[in-house]
Formats: C-alpha cells, sequence, structure tokens
C-alpha cells in the first residue's frame, strides 16, 4: 500500500458516462434535410464529450467561448450549440433541446464498480473528492445514486474558475482534502488533463472510458493498482 490519504476522481467517463438514449436523436435532420444517420450521431456525441481539443472549425470568438466552455455555464451552452450547429444539426430549438438532454446530470450513466469504489476508498480512511471540468452542477447524479454521502468534497470548474490540466485545480482540490498533493491519488481517462495533477506531486491512475457495459470493474482495477484500496 502506498501513503496516499485522499482521492480525486475524475466525472466523465471515469465514475459517470454519458450514453445518449436514441430518442434524444430523433427527428434531427441535417443541412440536406434528411435524418441524421448513425455516423454522424456518433460523430456528434464523440465531439460533444472529447476531453480535450478543438472538435469543429472555430472563429476567434467561437474559439474563445469553447476554451471558456467550463468555466461559466453560459460560455458551456453557447460552446456545445456551436458544436451541434458545426456538426449538422441545422434547427436552433432542437439544438436547445439537446443541449439540455447533454447538461441533464440525470442522464448520465455510472459505472457498475463506481459505488463499491467510493466506499471502498473511505472504509480505507481516505478522503474522496470529485474533480471535474463541467460547466453545470453534477452533484445531482451522484444523490440519485444514493452515494453523495460518499464524497467529502466536488470541485467543479465552472465553480472554482480553473479547468484541468491547469495545475491550480490540483491544487485547488488537494487542499480542500485537507492533504499535500503528494498524497493524492488522481483517477482519471485523461492522460493529458487527469495525468497532469502529476506536475504537482500527485499520483494519477487511468481508466478507459468505453462504455459502461464493457467495463464492469475498472476503476476498481485501476485504485487497487495505484495501491489506494487493497
Amino acid at each position: 500500500m502506498t501513503s496516499y490519504r485522499g482521492v480525486l476522481f475524475d466525472f466523465s467517463g471515469t465514475l459517470f458516462r454519458l450514453e445518449p438514449d436514441p430518442q434524444w436523436f430523433a427527428g434531427l435532420a441535417g443541412p440536406d434535410g434528411r435524418p441524421l444517420d448513425d455516423a454522424a450521431q456518433s460523430e456528434l456525441l464523440y465531439r460533444m464529450t472529447v476531453p480535450v481539443g478543438v472538435p469543429v472549425p472555430m472563429d476567434d470568438d467561437a474559439l474563445r467561448t469553447w476554451h471558456a466552455r467550463d468555466l461559466s455555464s453560459e460560455d458551456h451552452r453557447n460552446a456545445y450549440l456551436h458544436v451541434m450547429a458545426s456538426s449538422g444539426v441545422t434547427d436552433a430549438d432542437e439544438r436547445s433541446r439537446l443541449y439540455g438532454e447533454f447538461s441533464d446530470p440525470l442522464n448520465w450513466t455510472i459505472y457498475p464498480d463506481t459505488a463499491a469504489v467510493l466506499r471502498a476508498v473511505r472504509d480505507a480512511g481516505l478522503k474522496v473528492g470529485v474533480l471535474s471540468n463541467i460547466g453545470y452542477d453534477i452533484r445531482p447524479a451522484f444523490e440519485r445514486e444514493g452515494i453523495d454521502g460518499l464524497v467529502d468534497e466536488f470541485v467543479l470548474s465552472f465553480e472554482v474558475g480553473h479547468v484541468k490540466p491547469d495545475a491550480e485545480i490540483f491544487r485547488i482540490a488537494s487542499a480542500a482534502l485537507g492533504l499535500p498533493p503528494e498524497e493524492v491519488l488522481m483517477v482519471g481517462d485523461s492522460a493529458e488533463a487527469d495525468g497532469a495533477s502529476r506536475t504537482i506531486g500527485c499520483g494519477f491512475a487511468q481508466v478507459d472510458p468505453v462504455p459502461v457495459a464493457q467495463r464492469p470493474d475498472g476503476l476498481l482495477v485501476a485504485v487497487r493498482g495505484a495501491g489506494a484500496i487493497a
């Protein structure tokens, strides 16, 4: 076992995953008036959930909004409306409706081992934090699953004014747990975003953000492999 005294968990692709209901896309049409096919829907989903990079062409104003998307709810909404408009969703009302589905925390699906891992970390005497680049409150997803009480601190980018991979957000999150970074393990699906925690001395364990049904125990394997729990 290591000397970790706390674990920070990423949200998207780590604890929960956004897996759209096919009905969200019902009636969506592209510029040619034809329904978006499966390939177009899959590409749209990728663009709406990509953790880093710029998913569609953007001018200066759109690019500013994109880079600020996880710093305010307004920029988050505007950034993703632009992504949808650039991905073939031509109707403004449909873009607004679809954004509402994507940004509803109750539409996220929990990974099978999330609750067990959070409970095991707490039972081991470690602090638990959730650290997410996000433009809206995700706490309701945890409340729905009855696991909000297993989280000591939520550090959400739009609330603290910093985003991963900025080292400052990891400092803020470690401090929220009352721990020095070297006693904190960061668990996430992005080596670029979450792995940047290593620059201030945190440990890092990576998970694969595959569909929920394909990862029954990947979080447990990662946290156990890092030595945070037995």
